[in-house]
């Protein structure tokens, strides 16, 4: 089995590119980053930090052009492929990429400044989540 699940933030704004009859593929880079920790003799293990190239197609990838920017915190699920390829000198590069297969987006919605008005904070009690729209 091949599956791969992520979370982390997003190293820079997605690039999309278009291709047959209105499909698309993004890309960017996703930042994972293990916390660091005090083992009990006082040595000090820093965070550590992992860099993923994300691919996203069709659907994944138009939600991505939309809603995902730097920084954003991503949940990001599927499977890691290998590729390979040769530059202008000859040389070999090896690239590792999670081609995904379902994202969703964990950063809070930006709040709009203006005169809007401001939205109540629902209680685990409140019955209003009955009339939601999905």
């Amino acid at each position: 089995m091949n599956k791969v699940m992520l979370i982390g933030n997003v190293g820079k704004e997605p690039v999309v590119r278009y291709y047959d009859h209105d499909q698309a593929v993004a890309t960017f880079p996703l930042a994972t980053t293990e916390r660091g920790y005090t083992l009990q003799n006082g040595t000090q293990v820093p965070d550590r930090t992992d860099w993923h190239n994300i691919v996203l197609s069709r659907g994944l990838a138009k939600v991505a052009e939309k809603y995902v920017h730097k920084g954003d915190k991503l949940y990001v699920e599927g499977r890691i492929r290998y590729r390979t390829y040769d530059d202008q000198r000859g040389i070999r590069h090896y690239v590792t990429e999670v081609y995904a297969d379902n994202m969703e987006l964990l950063s809070p919605k930006p709040v709009k400044s203006g005169n809007e008005e401001p939205v109540e904070q629902q209680t685990p009690n409140d019955n209003t989540l009955d009339n939601a729209p999905f």
